[in-house]
């Protein structure tokens, strides 16, 4: 049963830029905190362990990154969900979503942890793993994979919390768990027999102390997932399941082929030796952090159509894109600025200056502009799955990466030696802004969405999808 709405607040009513200003910025800094974590992590085993320590948790990463496009794909299906539910003041509905998605994300985890743990050896060898840092591989990585339930647990909570619109929580939270972490990790890893394995601790410490905080934030702002509001409609539902997995698995699948795309080009750089493959590292770590907003954007243009579909106001849906479109043009543009400007500085916390220095910077300022056309095309994808568009845009995204950025590469490389390599990124992301701006266009016109009045920014005043 639906719960009542609540009284309007008086004053002005806030408008669509400011909604999406107000949800971008703890986005971006959620996605802040969780790279300055791994950064961290990262830190401390270099540091207190040496180079074996770092080349261990390399060990892992590629099986981390699967991991990620699972936990992601979970998170897409519980945000739209939510903001549907969400958007409809159906109470209940958004306690049933919660339901379901801790369930599945703890399931999920139980059988990565198992499964994981019972594979890590021949998984460590499949991967190549150097034979002198092998033993410790595998007892990181069992040691990882047996966290993965509270990680899965705690991802799908944040997700749920801002596909209602809350993104201050998830903010809040992760910032407890990158303190927690920023102390534990020293601790456990040099101040115990644990090791390597001491981060998988930390990360376990860390997971829980933002799942708490998650929690003791519902129930003080009355959050319809607070423990103990509706408990009766704590329900896992198996068309809700389904519901998820199909806007999920796409999200999955382009994930995956952004990681085949990322060895490939790895592979690439490799063959032009150490210099070339330190500078592409460096430069990556740059450009993670440019991508914030244009990822954020995308969630965001996400959780607003969404709550607009729930409350039955797919007139405003138009109004949400272009929002989003506009923003990504000015914020994603000063982060790209920034990184221009200040890459020469900011990379010589990892490069000495020298020629890997000056080749990392060249990559920085050849694919950091490109990152605008990843916003744009984020709006879109994120517009399309709240819409239950999912499967297409990403078969599209695949379709660029497979079939423009990775020829493109290999083409490039043999024309322009290791300079081309780099133009495949910004092919790629125009590819996709295309592709994906041909098919909204397309379903626009065929839902009438086109033809509706008053959707134009200046029509509507630039309300919120809930006003």
């Amino acid at each position: 049963m639906n719960e009542p709405e609540s009284p309007p607040p008086a004053g002005p009513t806030p408008t669509l830029r400011t909604h999406y200003l107000a949800l971008l910025a703890p986005l971006i800094l959620t996605h802040a905190l969780q790279s300055a974590s791994g950064l961290l992590d990262g830190f401390w085993l270099g540091h207190l362990l040496g180079v074996r320590g770092i080349a261990t948790a390399a060990s892992f990463f590629p099986v981390f990154f699967l991991l990620l496009s699972l936990i992601i794909g979970l998170g897409a299906g519980a945000t739209i969900l939510a903001g549907q539910a969400w958007g409809a003041r159906n109470a209940a509905q958004v306690r049933r979503v919660g339901a379901t998605a801790f369930v599945a994300a703890l399931g999920v985890g139980l059988a990565v942890a198992m499964i994981g743990v019972w594979c890590t050896p021949w998984l460590m060898q499949t991967l190549g793993t150097p034979t002198d840092i092998l033993p410790t591989a595998i007892r990181y990585a069992r040691a990882m994979l047996l966290v993965m339930p509270c990680v899965f647990v705690t991802w799908a909570g944040l997700s749920l919390s801002r596909g209602t619109g809350d993104a201050l929580s998830p903010m809040w939270s992760l910032l407890a768990a990158a303190i927690v972490g920023a102390v534990s990790t020293p601790l456990l890893v040099a101040g115990t027999s644990l090791g390597v394995a001491g981060v998988a601790v930390s990360v376990l410490v860390a997971q829980i102390t933002a799942l708490t905080v998650l929690i003791r934030r519902w129930r003080r702002n009355c959050h319809p997932l607070a423990i103990g509001a509706g408990w009766q409609d704590y329900k896992p539902s198996a068309v809700i399941a389904k519901r998820m997995v199909r806007i999920g698995l796409p999200a999955t699948m382009q994930m995956l082929a952004m990681a085949l795309a990322e060895i490939v080009l790895l592979g690439l750089v490799n063959r032009h030796g150490s210099t070339a493959t330190a500078a592409y590292g460096a430069a990556t770590q740059i450009l993670s952090w440019v991508q914030f907003p244009a990822m954020s954007l995308g969630i965001a243009a996400a959780i607003f159509s969404a709550h607009a579909i729930g409350a039955g106001r797919r007139e405003r849906l138009p109004a949400i894109v272009n929002m989003g479109l506009r923003l990504n043009a000015v914020v994603t543009a000063l982060f790209v600025v920034a990184a221009h400007v200040l890459a020469p500085f900011v990379l010589r916390v990892f490069l000495e200056p020298g020629p890997a220095l000056d080749l990392s910077v060249a990559i920085v300022r050849t694919i950091a502009w490109s990152v605008l056309l990843l916003g744009w095309s984020n709006v879109l994808v994120g517009a399309m799955r709240a819409r239950g568009v999912a499967l297409v845009p990403a078969l599209l995204s695949l379709t660029a990466i497979i079939g423009i950025e990775l020829p493109v590469a290999a083409v490039l490389e043999a024309r322009f030696g290791l300079a081309g390599v780099f133009w495949a990124c910004p092919a790629a992301f125009l590819a996709m802004l295309v592709l994906h701006g041909l098919y909204y266009c397309h379903k626009e016109k065929k839902d009438g969405l086109s033809r509706q009045h008053g959707i134009a920014l200046g029509a509507t005043g630039d309300r919120a999808p809930s006003a």
